[in-house]
């Protein structure tokens, strides 16, 4: 019998691509062209670098090698192949590139369904089991997302689909302190999140913990996806280290973000 908690996250998955769809879907050329608040990004590059991820993703499913020549030019332009996998997929015409990341979204979705849920996938950090790579998946439409509706100066509701947000985000507390070279506290930390609909929270760490964040779910996913500043979230952190974290947490791998400026975000 599959896990029901990957089931959901798979159909989380899917449902997160479908609204962001939803929402390029209908733009004419010069909303594609628009500028997100990722310096130097448009529309059309934050939707050509979730196509390239998604690829990247299916290609660790269901084809190893060539996922691993893929993860070498990575290697191999660490700086730069970002940038330039977004670029390349932003050159198309945007009919082209919605079509084929549709196209990609639905096999990868189908490959992460069949995927053996005890096998470990290589990815660009630690290898991931099929349920981690959906959450993961989900993690940075949502963050891309934002940055698209920020550029169209639309507010999105949010859903209970961000408690795979949030649950990333505080298992990458201490990546985030790595990424920058800290040492990370002994101690755990006790999250306590209001979810979006206000009907209950989220809760991680033990209770008795000292160090502490409360806040709004979805405050803290925009936070740990560095998608706004800590200056414009209702987040509050109790004890020094978690005041510490909330001024460096991220949620993505790779280098430590710049972030948002103050006032800068929704």
């Amino acid at each position: 019998m599959p896990d029901p908690s990957a089931v959901a996250v798979f159909a989380d998955l899917r449902e997160e691509g479908s609204e962001l769809e939803a929402l390029v879907r209908e733009l004419t050329a010069p909303e594609w062209v628009a500028a997100t608040p990722a310096s130097g990004w448009s529309i059309a590059h934050q939707i050509a670098h979730l196509h390239w991820t998604d690829r990247a993703a299916l290609l660790s499913l269901t084809d190893p090698a060539g996922f691993g020549r893929m993860a070498r030019e990575a290697v191999a332009a660490p700086e730069s192949f970002v940038d330039e996998g977004a670029a390349e997929g932003a050159r198309l015409a945007p009919a082209e590139l919605l079509a084929r990341w549709r196209e990609t979204r639905t096999v990868l979705d189908g490959a992460l369904a069949v995927a053996s849920p005890d096998t470990r996938f290589p990815w660009y950090g630690p290898p991931m089991k099929a349920a981690s790579m959906a959450s993961a998946r989900l993690m940075e439409t949502w963050a891309h997302g934002q940055d698209v509706a920020d550029a169209l100066g639309v507010r999105r509701t949010p859903t209970a689909r961000l408690r795979h947000v949030a649950r990333i985000g505080v298992r990458a507390r201490d990546y985030a302190y790595a990424v920058r070279g800290l040492p990370a506290p002994a101690a755990e930390f006790r999250i306590e999140l209001t979810a979006p609909d206000g009907s209950g929270s989220w809760a991680y760490g033990p209770a008795e913990a000292a160090e502490r964040v409360t806040g709004p779910a979805l405050d803290f996913c925009l936070l740990v996806t560095q998608r706004a500043h800590r200056a414009d979230l209702a987040l509050t952190a109790t004890g020094p280290e978690a005041d510490r974290w909330l001024d460096i947490a991220q949620a993505f791998a790779g280098p430590a973000g710049p972030g948002r400026a103050p006032g800068a975000s929704r």
